[in-house]
């Protein structure tokens, strides 16, 4: 076991070369400290940086200082660059055969559009890496107290975004709605009505708790937290902005007792309604 760890150690002070590819990169939910190692190591010896608007600027400080920085933000109604652009972009700098990272924040494959660029990548015969990050579903449910699953309460969990190329007509809403299943709404805050009206109409409870967590694994996150019947008054009332994120179930009722995150912001929305899920108290 000693020898084994050694090696470990010894190889993980290795730093990787950077070579003539596009890196994509998953930067995590926001904390810095959340990079992957291997993340970290490319950022350090990286030759141009592609990064999105969710990069937090504690991040971008780890970026090798002689690097070329690329701003290619995405957020609700007011886009840097299409998704083309960014394409092309990487096309570009791909083609010039230099280390080039696009950071994503996140994971780049859940709902981050890594598929599309590598796809533009490979029809240019440009060699690329995944490097995979904590997505914002695990490490704002982790920094909210909120354990995405648990026994007694959601045997399954659900990623859906409100963002995306096909209407909501064609969205399994029954299989959104499911009775003891977690949800979580990634870029929702501008359907937030649309999505608990459906939800409720397919057959959620009302009273099903809600969690909307902003700015999440940062200093400034704040956990919203009340019922489903109630979001849109969430997010009015306390006047949620982007980034942030929703979950929708009754393990969302764990997270005043798990709270342990100190930064966090624990904000308990009043609601008129009488809750009906009761978790058992802990031993």
């Amino acid at each position: 076991m000693e020898s084994f760890v050694a090696q470990w150690v010894n190889d993980s002070d290795r730093t990787p070369q950077v070579r003539e590819k596009v890196y994509l990169v998953g930067g995590g939910p926001g904390d810095p400290d959340l990079l992957t190692v291997k993340a970290l190591k490319l950022l350090q010896k990286a030759e141009v940086v592609l990064y999105d608007a969710l990069i937090s600027p504690e991040i971008l400080n780890l970026v090798n200082p002689k690097a070329l920085l690329v701003s290619v933000g995405k957020r609700a109604n007011n886009h840097s660059k299409k998704q083309h652009e960014i394409n092309q972009l990487l096309v570009k700098y791909g083609k010039q055969k230099r280390g080039v990272v696009r950071l994503k924040g996140g994971d780049p494959f859940i709902y981050g559009r890594g598929g599309e660029e590598l796809q533009a990548l490979i029809a240019a015969g440009i060699d690329f890496e995944v490097v995979p990050g904590i997505t914002a579903a695990s490490g704002c449910a982790s920094y909210a107290g909120i354990p995405l699953t648990h026994r007694e309460h959601s045997q399954t969990v659900m990623f859906v975004t409100a963002q995306c190329k096909n209407s909501q007509e064609n969205i399994d809403w029954t299989s959104i709605a499911r009775q003891n299943q977690t949800v979580v709404v990634y870029m929702g805050l501008l359907k937030n009505d649309v999505l608990a009206q459906q939800l409720i109409a397919y057959g959620r409870c009302p009273n099903t708790p809600v969690a909307i967590i902003e700015n999440g694994t940062t200093r400034a996150q704040r956990v919203i937290t009340g019922t489903l019947g109630c979001l849109t008054e969430m997010v009015e009332e306390q006047q949620v902005i982007s980034p942030a994120l929703m979950i929708i179930g009754e393990v969302v009722a764990l997270a005043h007792q798990l709270d342990w995150y100190p930064n966090n912001q624990l904000i308990q929305h009043m609601s008129k309604m009488k809750p009906v899920y009761k978790l058992r108290e802990a031993v």
